[in-house]
């Protein structure tokens, strides 16, 4: 027989069930219809609400229902229709009560409302409601006396209401039930749902926090009852490939006539359709045993004295409920016993050979997990069989490793619950207290969301796309620590940073969280950053962002790792209450006692290197590029990466910049001199010596500057770097050749090495759709990795870009062009400039392309006096600003105009230009963020009043310049989206114009919605 392919356990996409899905239809309200005598007897000596509120709350069920109570046909109507009733029980005494009819009023007046009719006298009421009621009561129950029927009741309507989607659609599991003993089926029922509710309660641990094992409970196994040979064949047809298995009688109703063999006959069609399924006679003839073994199935005798317990051990080990054993054929013994996930994975890697092909080849490895909630690894599990594997090794690792994947899976996009002695590395992120998680920390669980919703993770070959392992302890730390310590009136009278450190780092954290924290340490192997996360950082208000601090310790030996790990800790919560932070506060009109502070403890990702450790790219992306250059659109994004950790490109050093859409045109690397001159030079690495740590105000501490000389021999440098040959002047791809090394990326951005432009297009399109605005995240990229595992890019922050010099800026509705001195729509950068006075224009009447070098020192002297001043200005001229060529513009170096804030090219009637974007002076402009307007007014492309400004009183004028200084500050607007900008005159008044963006219209092609 040839054998299937097996699914690669590598790019499997387990489907996660829509538990939130489950169980839509629920009973609330039940209506008794019944004589006040019969209710009395309910309520006070059966005591039917407390009963049934003791019930749900003991099997953890949410939402008991509640009763209420008719006493005739009339009443029970009008209760109705004042109140929404989910299900009508009535109770029925034969001699005086019409039952039928009412119930036939009910039903007419109430077709959707089910009926169930419950009593003492059982057969005498079935002949009856046979006879009469046509369908009009959908179930009839007997009384014994016990309340548990009431709650049998209840959940099998429930379980019928809800079949079809939770069972076919959504894949939970069921049992069938084929009787049609009234009395027997009343006794079953009620025993049925015990076993199942406390099977519900065994897999609880399976949750990874409440809401989780809420939600799992919704998926416990269903039963459906059929009374008849057909009404059981039609479930089974329906349902069979999600039955855990059928317990039938043997003699009822088949093609309308009383079959003393019809459960044969069943258990015969059944055994066609599946070798193994479960199926159990339960009969009061006992000499039916020996055909019910014949066709392979289980016997159970009705009139036993232990047939509650027999039921409850069958279903049990056929069913595949309760602990799963692990039985061994041969040594004839149980060898392992696995009450969870945790410890089935455990056992699989002792047991025997034998043992792994018994259970295989019964799929009773599927059957358990169907058991437990489990669907999507028992899904994967169905797929298999044992056949399909050359022996049982095989067999077992295939097991073994696809419930790592699974439990892997499983732990994404969701907060666990950290619990210390369940903690191991399939969760990739759980939290420590009950408290906030604070910006960083939502920030991070929504990406972890959002990649698993989106199915990214393994959407390109060869590349995991994840966040690292995080552990967030709440601002319930914080809490603690601040109040047991009493602290807070400490840290508002103390304005010493030194003083503030010190005092925290002197005192213990609580003693529960310090345990949490050796728990993480124990899995962990990585170096660990430990990240500030205030209930205030990132928010889409006031982002706080860089505000607080973060620290990187290297790996370790446990007790020195804990040791560092909680000074750190310490570090970070002291760090929102020192200077910076209270003025930052202050300004954003918060106290200190709002700013609580979540801490974060997280993997860092990257590879040691001699006696550093680093990531081969950190990255900071936006989803809006206010500086766009040749065929690159704003909302296309831009990205900054570097060689090293991320301090680098926070901190403003020289890093590469690119479009994700264009990734092979990096102005930086337009010329072998401006690739050497303009690329970076050095990075930053984590120290690995524990002893370079020490409890500081500086977050740098313990990372070392490194040049890209001396990172060379480290080996990463293969992965980001060519070479530059001085003596051809070339830039040779890779690190085969003699030379100066520079970092490129060539490797990635121009021979697809590694997808990075096309991860960063879908991260910053999802991303921005997700958050309904302008995003910026922060990622980092290990390519270093052993041979044929996936290279890891890892997403590690989310934010909204909302700081005030960051905010969309728009432009005054319906403004009269005539109000401005300069209009430009072909302008960059974004932003409102509002302490600008100063504005130096080069004369276009006495402008010559022949003077721009005179122009250009003139310009010079001018912005002297200006970065003297620590003023800014705006600097119009003709022509290309930066120009090389004297004749296409006025050929100054970035010293020679750095004080100018907004920089205008505006062409004459003969002297056309288009956007200057030479490399070094383009670099500038990015990095200080300074405004660049083109205008061609003689093509009515923008528009300049230079008479406006000729009409102003000069504060210095020459042969070439005009300086002018308004009295008021101009009002400047750059509009990045659309790449408009207008320079107000003096005195305009402007609204409010920085708005929030709360609709991202442009996205580039092929959107993911």
């Amino acid at each position: 027989m040839t054998k299937k392919q097996l699914p690669d356990l590598r790019t499997y996409e387990f489907e996660d069930v829509a538990f939130d899905q489950l169980m839509q239809n629920r009973i609330y309200k039940i209506l008794i219809v019944c004589s006040n005598y019969d209710y009395y007897m309910l309520e006070e000596d059966g005591r039917i609400d407390e009963r049934i509120f003791n019930e749900y709350t003991a099997l953890n069920l949410r939402y008991p229902p509640s009763f209420e109570h008719a006493n005739s046909a009339k009443r029970a109507i009008i209760a109705m229709e004042t109140t929404k009733i989910d299900l009508v029980i009535t109770w029925l005494d034969i001699g005086n009560f019409k039952t039928v009819e009412t119930s036939k009023k009910i039903k007419a007046a109430f077709p959707n409302v089910p009926i169930a009719a419950i009593s003492h006298y059982s057969t005498q009421l079935r002949e009856k409601i046979s006879s009469e009621s046509s369908g009009i009561i959908d179930y009839v129950f007997h009384w014994n006396g016990n309340a548990d029927i009431i709650l049998a009741i209840i959940k099998l309507t429930e379980d019928r209401m809800n079949a079809e989607k939770d069972i076919n659609e959504i894949g939970v599991k069921a049992i069938l039930l084929v009787e049609d003993s009234l009395k027997f089926y009343s006794k079953y029922l009620p025993i049925f749902y015990k076993i199942l509710l406390k099977q519900t309660g065994s897999f609880m641990s399976e949750g990874l926090n409440a809401h989780r094992t809420m939600m799992l409970m919704r998926g416990r196994p269903k039963i459906l009852l059929a009374t008849n040979y057909e009404e059981g064949l039609h479930f089974f047809k329906q349902y069979k490939n999600n039955l855990l298995g059928v317990i039938s009688d043997v003699s009822y109703f088949r093609e309308g006539k009383r079959d003393s063999k019809a459960g044969f006959h069943f258990l015969e069609y059944v055994r066609s359709f599946k070798r193994y399924f479960p199926f159990l006679i339960q009969s009061s003839d006992s000499s039916n045993e020996k055909f019910a073994l014949e066709l392979k199935g289980k016997f159970l005798y009705k009139h036993t004295e232990t047939l509650e317990e027999e039921i409850k051990n069958y279903i049990n080990q056929y069913f595949s409920f309760g602990d799963f054993e692990f039985w061994d054929p041969v040594q004839m013994k149980v060898l392992a016993v696995a009450k969870d996930l945790t410890t089935f994975q455990k056992a699989l890697d002792k047991v025997t050979p034998e043992c792994i092909a018994y259970h295989a080849k019964r799929s009773e490895y599927s059957k358990w997990l169907k058991s437990r909630v489990l669907f999507p690894l028992a899904d994967l599990f169905s797929e298999v069989e044992y056949d399909d594997f050359d022996d049982s090794e095989q067999a077992r690792t295939y097991l073994i490793n696809a419930i790592k994947a699974y439990r892997g899976f499983r732990a994404r996009g969701i907060i666990s619950k950290f619990n210390k002695n369940k903690f191991d590395e399939f969760l990739g992120f759980s939290r420590i207290g009950d408290g906030s998680l604070g910006g960083k920390g939502r920030g991070l669980a929504f990406i972890d969301s959002f990649l698993k919703r989106h199915k990214l993770r393994q959407q390109f070959k060869d590349v995991k796309i994840s966040i690292p392992r995080t552990v967030v302890l709440s601002t319930e730390v914080f809490d603690e620590f601040i109040e047991t310590h009493k602290l807070i009136r400490f840290v508002g009278n103390c304005n010493n940073d030194e003083e503030i450190l010190n005092k925290f780092i002197s005192k213990p954290l609580p003693k529960w969280a310090i345990e949490d924290i050796e728990a993480f340490l124990k899995v962990t192997k990585t170096p660990i950053a430990v990240r500030s996360s205030s209930v205030l950082e990132d928010s889409h208000y006031q982002p706080f962002a860089g505000i607080f601090a973060t620290y990187m310790l290297p790996n370790t030996k446990l007790d020195k790792m804990l040791e560092m790990v909680c000074n750190a800790v310490k570090s970070v919560i002291a760090s929102s209450f020192f200077s910076s932070s209270k003025v930052y506060l202050k300004a954003t009109s918060h106290t200190i006692e709002e700013g609580k502070m979540a801490v974060i403890l997280q993997e860092v990702i990257g590879k040691q290197y001699d006696d550093v450790y680093y990531p081969n790219i950190s990255g900071v992306a936006r989803s809006i590029n206010f500086y766009p250059i040749g065929n690159e659109k704003p909302n296309e994004g831009i990205a900054n990466i570097a060689i090293g950790l991320g301090e680098i490109i926070v901190g403003g050093g020289k890093t590469l910049r690119f479009s994700p859409y264009h990734p092979k045109k990096v102005l930086q690397l337009s010329s072998p001199g401006s690739t050497q001159r303009d690329t970076q030079q050095y990075f930053y690495g984590l120290d690995m010596d524990p002893d370079s740590y020490k409890a500081s105000l500086s977050e740098s501490i313990n990372k070392k500057k490194i040049t890209i000389r001396k990172a060379d021999k480290h080996g990463s440098l293969k992965f980001v770097a060519s070479t530059y040959d001085l003596q051809n002047n070339v830039i040779r791809p890779g690190v085969m050749h003699d030379g100066i090394r520079v970092i490129t990326f060539d490797n990635i951005l121009k021979y697809n090495t590694f997808p990075l432009p096309e991860i960063l297009q879908d991260l910053l399109r999802i991303g921005q759709r997700e958050m309904r605005n302008p995003i910026e995240i922060e990622f980092a990229v290990n390519l270093d990795v052993k041979m044929g595992e996936p290279k890891e890019f890892s997403f590690l922050q989310i934010r909204p870009i909302v700081e005030s010099n960051e905010t969309m800026s728009k432009l005054p509705e319906n403004f009269n062009v005539s109000d401005t001195i300069i209009y430009s729509e072909s302008a960059l950068g974004n932003g409102k400039y509002e302490h600008i006075q100063d504005v130096v224009y080069v004369k276009p009447e006495t402008f010559n392309s022949a003077n721009t070098r005179e122009i250009a020192n003139a310009v010079e002297q001018i912005n002297k006096k200006f970065s003297a001043l620590d003023r800014n200005y705006i600097l119009v001229g003709p022509g290309r600003w930066g120009s090389s060529d004297p004749w296409l513009g006025i050929p100054v170096i970035w010293p020679q105009i750095s004080a100018a804030k907004i920089i205008v090219e505006s062409g004459l009637n003969d002297f056309r230009i288009d956007p200057s974007q030479g490399t070094h002076f383009f670099q500038n402009l990015t990095s200080f963020k300074v405004g660049y307007l083109t205008i061609n007014p003689f093509i009515n492309d923008g528009f300049f009043d230079v008479d406006y400004l000729n009409k102003q009183e000069a504060v210095y004028e020459d042969t070439y310049l005009r300086h002018i200084c308004f009295k008021e500050p101009l009002k400047v607007i750059i509009e990045g989206k659309n790449n408009k900008a207008a320079i107000f005159k003096e005195g305009f008044l402007i609204e409010e114009t920085i708005k929030n963006v709360d609709s991202i219209e442009e996205l580039p092609p092929d959107g993911f919605m």
